[in-house]
């Protein structure tokens, strides 16, 4: 019996033993319940150290802070205690229920992982207004603004939003904010104005409160869409230096470094369409304010020299989004492809500059070439009227040519009248000096079998043509390629040329889509909103996926304007535009 005793005596100490070297690893969270304006303390706390640590994917949060590594090793009574905490600091991303996942880590060889914790966001909850909170103080001095220039234009009128930070004296910020989610302008044509990095400081006022602020950045925006539009906000993670209550070992209050997530929240523009009263027949889609003109390089020369002629838009406005007009001239004067000549820059107030087209006309006859009068309309959102500049009519002469023709442009069906010279056909030879050949019988000369036999010598060549052009017929994935590269040499030759420059390759590829839209789905510029174009291209049996695939084709030409974008990026673009609009060919009917 006393031998039972000491037996199990031996058993309990050993199990006392094994179970005081037991490994333990697991998860702490500092609340299981929060609202998405706070913030989320996760430690992953072990007994023995370990290495290789792997730490879950936190799904539903973003790391604000963290990993800090902490380290406590003491003997007490000659006992040791010691433990290793990986901290992390998590703001979560929406409401709803979010598991943090297992950790895991290497002990003695051994795999060890955190047991998962389950964790429920709310809605935003009020802060307590503790003035030694360093949260409540960094939020309350600490503002992202969206200061929009008009929430109410028109289509197509060019709209700004400056993004300004504003600091109160109470705090202090580096440069060293990050941007978490960047505004997409969808139904919006958008470009951002550069500050190249330089934030200069500005003095202004904030709920009456004097402030420092920075401007991050400009963006102007000519909406594509009536109706309410909705700007995403811009959000960043910034770190805040917070005084505290306590001191240096010299008086001074010591600072505490909070992270905190501002957004300038969700902004809402109502775009007014055009008025349909007073529109013009001739209207492509043009708003601001403009200049027309039309110039020839010359107006006196001979027959086959050659004059330029230029159709000049400039001003403020759209400059980018709508057609020139097009010169009619009359048919014997041999007129060229425009050359488009662009000189547009982006300011705070919208696009400024000019478009042109330059005509190279080559008169073959001599006479006089009246071009007629050409009309130009746009809208003025400031009067809020359609206006219309007309050119003045240009009397090309052409002073020597071999006739001389009166040409008028005119919708008549008058005939042409045509004046000869006198000496017109003064060239002509009126005593020929000719003398006889000698008479050979044409049958049965070299001649004759050469002809008889070429018949026969050609039918192998015909025959290896028709094997050849089935063969053609008959490679499906060869016809595929060579419709894929007369669509791409096509529309896309501009932006394959500019594939190393990205601001003109995003701009020729989204003016290389929209020409191909207008000559599909003949559409004008001021239609090319994406609702509109993605039911145009449904109703002409295009599928779901490939509509989708081109409308987000589009959005990645506006978001290029404005992001970083590699060039492996524009590469792949390039791509799925040739790929793209051969489906779409295949498809539409």
């Amino acid at each position: 019996m006393k031998a039972k005793k000491v037996f199990y005596l031996f058993l309990f100490l050993l199990s006392c033993s094994v179970s005081m070297a037991q490994v333990n690893f697991e998860a702490k969270v500092s609340k299981k319940r929060l609202g998405i304006n706070e913030r989320l303390r996760v430690d992953f706390e072990m007994n023995e150290d370990g290495d290789n640590f792997v730490p879950p994917g936190f799904d539903g949060f973003r790391v604000v802070g963290g990993p800090n590594q902490a380290i406590s090793n003491s003997w007490i009574n000659g006992r040791r205690s010691y433990s290793k905490t990986y901290s992390y600091f998590l703001a979560p991303q929406s409401k709803g229920n979010f598991t943090i996942g297992q950790a895991s880590i290497e002990i003695d060889g051994a795999i060890y992982k955190s047991p998962p914790i389950s964790i429920e966001v709310t809605s935003a909850v009020e802060i307590p207004k503790d003035g030694n909170n360093a949260d409540y103080l960094a939020s309350e001095n600490v503002h992202l603004v969206a200061e929009i220039s008009n929430t109410n234009p028109y289509l197509n009128e060019a709209i700004t939003v400056v993004y300004k930070l504003y600091v109160s004296n109470e705090v202090s910020i580096t440069s060293n904010w990050r941007e978490i989610d960047s505004p997409k302008y969808a139904d919006f044509w958008s470009q951002n104005i550069d500050n190249q990095g330089n934030f200069k400081i500005y003095e202004g006022k904030y709920n009456g409160e004097d402030y420092r602020y920075v401007i991050l950045r400009t963006t102007v925006l000519y909406p594509q869409k009536t109706g309410e539009l909705n700007i995403e906000p811009l959000t960043l993670d910034v770190p805040i230096d917070v005084r505290s209550n306590k001191r240096d070992f010299i008086g001074r209050f010591l600072m505490t470094r909070v992270n905190k997530t501002i957004s300038a929240g969700n902004s809402t523009i109502k775009v007014k369409p055009l008025p349909l009263n007073g529109k013009p027949e001739n209207f492509s889609g043009a708003v601001g304010d403009y200049k027309f003109d039309v110039t020839a390089s010359k107006t006196k020369l001979d027959a086959n020299e050659s004059l330029e002629l230029n159709v000049k838009i400039s001003g403020n406005g759209n400059l980018k989004l709508f057609d020139l007009p097009k010169v009619i001239l009359p048919s014997t004067l041999e007129v060229y492809e425009p050359v488009r000549d662009d000189n547009i820059k982006t300011q705070i107030s919208g696009m400024t500059g000019s478009v042109a087209e330059n005509y190279t006309i080559v008169p073959q006859l001599k006479g006089n070439y009246p071009i007629r009068p050409i009309t130009f309309t746009y809208f003025d959102p400031k009067t809020e009227s359609y206006r219309s500049i007309t050119s003045k009519e240009i009397l090309i002469e052409v002073e020597n040519g071999p006739l001389t023709a009166s040409v008028t442009t005119d919708n008549s069906d008058q005939k042409q009248v045509v004046t000869m010279e006198s000496d017109q056909f003064k060239y002509i030879k009126l005593e020929a000096s000719l003398e006889p050949i000698e008479q050979e019988s044409f049958f049965k000369s070299t001649l004759f079998w050469s002809l008889m036999g070429l018949p026969l010598a050609i039918i192998p060549l015909f025959i290896l043509i028709g094997r050849k052009r089935k063969q053609r017929l008959a490679d499906v994935e060869g016809n595929r390629l060579r419709k894929v590269n007369q669509l791409a040499k096509k529309y896309l030759g501009e932006a394959k040329r500019n594939l190393s420059h990205k601001d003109l390759f995003y701009e020729s590829l989204e003016r290389a889509l929209h020409n191909y839209l207008k000559a599909k789905l003949l559409l004008e510029t001021s239609e090319m909103a994406k609702e509109h174009i993605s039911q145009l291209l449904q109703e002409h049996q295009v599928d779901e996926p490939t509509v989708g695939s081109f409308i987000g084709l589009l959005k990645s030409c506006e978001f290029a304007r404005y992001a970083g974008t590699a060039g492996g990026s524009i590469q792949t673009d390039y791509n799925s535009a040739v790929e793209l609009l051969a489906v779409i060919d295949k498809q539409f009917r």
